[in-house]
């Protein structure tokens, strides 16, 4: 592994611990697990310096038919003769995880088709989920996707009423997320929370570049939801100086990321598990920047759902190495996301198998970071998304084992 991707990886590892503790699901022991991890990382870094990151999706390419050659044939296949549409979210970094998800169905014998046949963002997939065109997906992030299953469909019934929360599958309360700021200029300008920019005509002059007399945030791209929870956070706090750009994500990022490197003044809105955080790192080249006002349910623009996408307290656990401190802490203005398999509740009814799985499948935060990083290092095609999968569940045959045996044991 190169020495720059060692050390994006190490830092990625040791970032998701602090993630772990924040969001506050088990945080105990998945620190524990985390520093570990962190460990281990860089004592294999330094014992294949000659690796590179690219060589983990080569050589899951030859571990495909290994993990299939060494599947029992015996074992009971409860989705044999049923089918099923799996879509996946149209952001990079919850491709891995979905792959996994999929494969396992395969395993139990369900035909289900592959993921990148289907991919949306949230406001088309809830919508043909509920229509029966599609029948699951393992990338919905709550409560901000609740706000889409307020949507009416043609037969009278509202989107929701179609679906099924597979809740606390996947990854509970493990979505962090929340605006980055860069650091030089948090330290230079004694920055403490977004409305000390608002209130500051100096340092919303510093974002303003397009001459309108509003600071620019990063935001969203318009379909994520993201994008209307930003727009509604900016009105409740009352952040007249602020406003929300909008573009495709990475082109967005590779700006943000620009200016943060030439210590430049940038703020733009940013999730956890990515790879994204081994570039932009808190504490390093950025902060988490904290908010004063968390958003209620009181849906100051009055959109449809909008009260879901309420964020309680925030985060208060981030220390003031990676987040910029308000009165109260940290708050990065929003609760950790449970990021969950959504299903068809028709499709789902006859399929106890499935919805066993859907109920165990837990990967670890930081595997699917690192799975996450494995596909930035590639050029992202399927074929690397189901060898990174096919590796993971190789190299966790025990876990996924678990998962199966509970499925095959509720058919």
């Amino acid at each position: 592994m190169k020495k720059t991707k060692r050390h994006m990886l190490v830092a990625l590892l040791a970032l998701l611990a602090l993630v772990a503790a924040a969001c506050g699901s088990d945080a105990e022991s998945v620190v524990a697990d985390a520093a570990d991890d962190v460990a281990d990382a860089a004592d294999d870094a330094a014992d294949d310096a000659a690796d590179d990151a690219a060589d983990v999706v080569d050589d899951a390419m030859d571990e495909v038919d290994d993990a299939m050659d060494d599947t029992d044939d015996g074992l009971a296949m409860p989705g044999a003769g049923q089918s099923g549409k799996m879509g996946r979210a149209n952001w990079s970094t919850g491709y891995a995880h979905a792959q996994v998800l999929h494969d396992l169905m395969e395993e139990l014998g369900y035909d289900i088709s592959s993921p990148d046949a289907l991919e949306f963002a949230p406001d088309l997939a809830y919508q043909t989920m509920a229509s029966g065109d599609m029948d699951f997906w393992a990338n919905s992030w709550f409560p901000g996707h609740l706000a889409w299953f307020d949507g009416d469909l043609p037969d009278g019934t509202t989107i929701g009423e179609n679906l099924e929360r597979i809740e606390g599958s996947g990854l509970p309360a493990a979505g962090l997320q929340g605006l980055l700021v860069t650091k030089s200029w948090v330290e230079a300008e004694g920055i403490g929370t977004l409305e000390d920019i608002n209130n500051n005509p100096d340092l919303v002059a510093a974002l303003d570049t397009d001459g309108n007399g509003k600071g620019e945030i990063y935001g969203c791209p318009e379909d994520w939801t993201c994008d209307d929870i930003i727009a509604e956070q900016i009105v409740f706090g009352g952040w007249d100086n602020i406003e929300q750009t909008q573009a495709g994500y990475d082109a967005m990022f590779a700006d943000f990321l620009t200016k943060v490197n030439n210590d430049e003044p940038a703020i733009m809105y940013t999730w956890a598990p990515t790879q994204y955080l081994a570039q932009a790192i808190p504490g390093q080249n950025v902060m988490w920047l904290s908010q004063e006002s968390v958003l209620d349910d009181s849906n100051p623009l009055g959109l449809e759902g909008g009260e879901s996408y309420s964020q309680g307290e925030g985060f208060t656990a981030l220390g003031a190495d990676t987040c910029t401190q308000g009165p109260d802490g940290c708050q990065t203005g929003w609760i950790g996301a449970d990021i969950e398999i959504t299903a068809n509740k028709a499709w789902l009814a006859d399929k106890p198998a499935a919805r066993a799985l859907f109920e165990n499948f837990a990967p670890p935060i930081i595997d699917v970071a690192i799975m996450d990083q494995q596909r930035a290092a590639t050029d992202g095609a399927q074929a690397d998304i189901e060898a990174i999968a096919a590796k993971w569940i190789a190299d966790n045959r025990d876990l996924v084992d678990g998962w199966l045996d509970a499925a095959r044991a509720a058919a």
